[in-house]
């Protein structure tokens, strides 16, 4: 299998997408993701997530946190860098020491429709490659933000069902898929 990227034959780039509609502007909306101690709010409790001392008192850019969380009872610890940090619009978190062999996670949120269109796109891979990824992450991960964007419309909305209605769709959608790099594709 040829190499990647320099990265060796079991890296193979994906990338999470995931959108929400919320019927409030992106400047009361980004002031949430600015406390650290609100990534407990919106993880499954079946990842035992915790947020390792010292929690900072506020995000920014080059902030460093660390979290363990459990998968199938196994402790793994990561630890990110807020690498860009742009409010109320976009910042972007980077996995420094962690399970993936990449994990960048930009987080936007747009002015649309009198609310904030809020995207997530993570680019990630794993090691062992496409195989792994297809059989062990994939659907956690999806699990993972289906969570996320029910616990932040709870967060911000007292009635889902407005949002769905005036978007005229679902409140919001998970898609995973190779990342568009010009590498050739991997096994299906």
């Amino acid at each position: 299998m040829p190499s990647r990227g320099g990265h060796g034959p079991d890296f193979q780039l994906m990338k999470l997408r995931a959108q929400l509609w919320l019927p409030l502007p992106p400047a009361d909306v980004f002031p949430f993701f600015a406390s650290a101690k609100n990534l407990q709010v919106i993880t499954p409790e079946w990842l035992d997530f915790c947020i390792r001392p010292p929690v900072p008192a506020s995000v920014r850019e080059g902030t460093r946190i660390d979290y363990r969380l459990r998968l199938h009872r196994i402790p793994l610890y990561w630890q990110s860098e807020i690498t860009v940090w742009e409010p109320p619009f976009r910042f972007r978190d980077e996995q420094r020491r962690g399970p993936y062999r990449r994990w960048m996670h930009t987080h936007t949120f747009l002015p649309h429709e009198g609310g904030a269109l809020c995207l997530d796109e993570v680019d990630y891979a794993v090691p062992g490659g496409a195989w792994v990824e297809r059989l062990f992450v994939r659907q956690r991960l999806r699990r993972i933000f289906e969570f996320r964007q029910w616990a932040l419309l709870r967060h911000f909305t007292s009635h889902t069902a407005d949002v769905v209605t005036s978007t005229g769709g679902p409140a919001w959608q998970v898609t995973i898929g190779e990342a568009a790099t010009g590498w050739p594709a991997g096994p299906n």
